[in-house]
């Protein structure tokens, strides 16, 4: 079977449309809100009996397109000096007679039919772009009456067919929105106009392989978002598979949509495909889509299609709305609504999430909510799911660079955008092939023991390496009926149907895990501060130990010297005296005059010795306090708070002495 070498059309290959590329201009009234002041392109190409006698036509009422000025004006846009926001659009064009195959994003035959889906026209999916930008009311050259306020907030917004080429469109749509707004009067819209007749005239990529470099980029690096998410990203992934009811969001609107770009684009020439995305009564792909019969294995926009990739995620009962404003709230909770893709900056949507969605991604704090028990079930990856991507993982992490992360630091392939990609590629085809020879184990049970109807190098099913609480969950959904019905039972011929990295727990995947556990912790850095205050307060307290005991030695000398001085003075003073000897002992045996005290000097010492300790042991006490505020993020306490008072070895001496005085006269 895999040398057939009768190709179907092109998967690649997007549904001839006449769509013509519209461009128009939202501003933000102060009493009416936002609405849409100009637009160009619209011109008599429309046959609609909505059409002006000069031959113009209103995409609004053509289309239903009243939520344009929500969709491009995105809550929360004021509080940037620019922000973008994407969205999808309901098309009602014209009857057309549209190619079956791979025109509907699948491998067929290739004979036409009607894929007219309304009355009057074949509606599909169209994507929206805007950028947003505000100006200080006092710099324009020019005000209207309407600007009332102290500053001019207006979006452009460009709308296509083809929102695999938003990564141009948007560096174009920002150039062209800065260069009118530092005109400073938006009287003048000439090069609106210029921008919307070349719109639709971009020339084609060079190669092949630089257009699908361009359709694969949105803004947002997949290095960026598995290094942040590290293996969640395969929960996303498995998540995105069963079709729930998925919620993103975030303050930043264009974050928000990259994130969910960036994750559809995962699955091999799905963002091509979406033309049944943006309402969920849309269902063309699945109409039209047939079963190929051929394949060419060398070209990979045909194995692609035999192997009935890319799975159709939105079809009827799903939407895909990069960004959904409040006002379209009411599509996400229809009846005919099973599952959808969406994205929203509204904090209203989070504090009702367990109404709103299944999974909740929250980009503002990093974290990734499964609210429904039975997803949860489903997504737990296999030990050998876990072992896959926490290979990407640290692929990514050991050529992070913090000053490009878009690439590998060492510039090579291992890490890269296309290395993540095509992982993630083989994944997939991994997992069709398993469940194809899952089916075919499932259907020849009769046949288990002989070992020509089984592959040789395969033991068991292998299916079960991608979890089977996840399989059957994903045998529920649409995506999948539509995929085993459309694609042959034999696929495990072509790719073999295998995990990448199938086996069971080992040593390695314990340290691997424990490492990256670790990792994840940040200690280096929650341990650099304390380290510094340790070492700090080490030297400090090191110095004042050895200050204390120099005083002791230095105190307990003096007072030898002095004592030997005396003895010394009184001896000569009494030399020439007959009676200076008998002098001397009667002094001394009256105490008079003391003999150093060795016993007296030791206990001085000892004491200076257990004082010493007693502040070392108050110290450490101080410095495990101190350690724990510096790991806990507190700023440590200043130098001379919290450490023991230390009594000097010269106070010890005069109390010693002064209690040794009192003795000697009482005895």
């Amino acid at each position: 079977m895999a040398s057939k070498n009768t190709s179907p059309s092109s998967p690649s290959s997007s549904p001839s449309s006449s769509f013509t590329p519209l461009v128009c201009v939202v501003d933000f009234h102060h009493a009416r809100g936002p609405e849409i002041e100009h637009w160009f392109g619209a011109s008599s190409s429309s046959s609609s009996s909505s059409s002006s006698p000069d031959g113009s036509f209103d995409p609004v009422e053509e289309n239903e397109w009243h939520l344009i000025p929500y969709m491009a004006l995105p809550d929360g846009a004021h509080q940037s000096e620019e922000e973008f926001s994407y969205f999808s659009l309901v098309y009602k064009g014209k009857d057309q007679e549209q190619g079956q195959g791979q025109a509907a994003g699948g491998a067929g035959t290739g004979t036409a039919t009607s894929i007219t889906t309304a009355p009057g026209g074949s509606t599909t999916t169209v994507f929206g772009i805007s950028c947003c930008q505000s100006i200080p009311a006092s710099s324009l050259v020019w005000k209207s009456e309407a600007v009332t306020r102290s500053a001019v907030q207006k979006a452009v917004v460009a709308i296509t067919d083809k929102p695999e080429r938003f990564s141009k469109l948007r560096e174009k749509l920002r150039v062209v929105t800065r260069a009118w707004f530092a005109q400073r009067d938006f009287r003048d819209v000439e090069i609106l106009q210029r921008f919307q007749e070349n719109f639709g005239k971009e020339a084609p990529a060079a190669s092949a392989r630089e257009e699908e470099e361009e359709q694969q980029y949105f803004g947002l690096s997949l290095r960026e978002m598995v290094y942040q998410y590290k293996w969640q990203m395969l929960v996303l992934f498995k998540c995105l598979l069963l079709q729930p009811k998925m919620l993103f969001f975030g303050s930043h609107c264009e974050r928000v949509c990259q994130v969910q770009f960036s994750l559809l684009s995962l699955i091999p020439n799905l963002v091509k495909n979406l033309r049944d995305c943006a309402d969920p009564s849309m269902d063309s792909y699945a109409e039209t889509l047939r079963k190929p019969d051929s394949v060419r294995t060398s070209d990979r926009s045909s194995l692609l299609a035999y192997l009935g990739v890319p799975l159709q995620l939105f079809g009827k009962g799903s939407v895909f709305g990069p960004y959904t404003p409040l006002q379209q709230l009411d599509i996400l909770t229809d009846l005919d609504t099973k599952s959808y893709v969406v994205g929203s900056t509204n904090s209203l949507l989070i504090q009702q999430k367990d109404r709103y969605c299944d999974i909740l991604v929250d980009l503002d704090e990093n974290a990734i909510s499964i609210l429904s028990p039975t997803l949860r079930t489903a997504v737990a990856l296999s030990v050998a799911d876990r072992r896959w991507i926490d290979f990407l993982a640290q692929q990514v992490s050991d050529t992070w660079d913090e000053t490009d992360p878009s690439r590998p630091k060492t510039h090579g392939y291992a890490g890269s955008e296309e290395f993540i990609r095509l992982q993630f590629e083989e994944y997939l085809l991994a997992l069709l092939s398993a469940e194809k020879y899952h089916l075919y184990l499932s259907s020849h049970k009769d046949r288990v023991g002989d070992p020509k109807a089984l592959l040789a190098d395969i033991e068991g099913d292998p299916s079960s390496e991608f979890g089977n609480n996840f399989l059957d969950a994903w045998r529920q959904t649409e995506n999948y009926r539509l995929w085993a019905r459309t694609t042959d039972s034999h696929l495990f011929d072509i790719v073999e149907p295998r995990h990448p990295c199938a086996g069971g727990i080992t040593i390695e995947d314990v340290q691997r895990r424990l490492a990256a556990q670790v990792a994840e912790l940040h200690l280096d850095e929650r341990f650099s501060q304390t380290r510094d205050v340790v070492g700090k307060r080490l030297a400090d307290g090191r110095t004042q130990v050895s200050s204390a005991f120099n005083r002791v030695w230095a105190d307990v000398e003096a007072m030898r010297e002095a004592q030997r001085k005396r003895v010394e003075e009184a001896r000569a003073g009494d030399s020439g005296a007959a009676d200076g000897g008998e002098k001397v002992r009667a002094q001394l045996q009256a105490g008079r005059l003391q003999k150093p005290d060795l016993q007296l000097a030791q206990a001085s010492v000892a004491a200076a010795g257990h004082r010493a300790g007693a502040y070392l042991n108050s110290w450490g006490a101080w410095a495990k306090t101190g350690w724990r505020q510096a790991s806990g993020g507190h700023d440590s306490a200043p130098a001379g708070e919290g450490r023991p008072k230390v009594t000097t070895v010269s106070e010890l001496g005069r109390e010693d002495a002064h209690r040794g005085e009192e003795k000697k006269e009482a005895g």
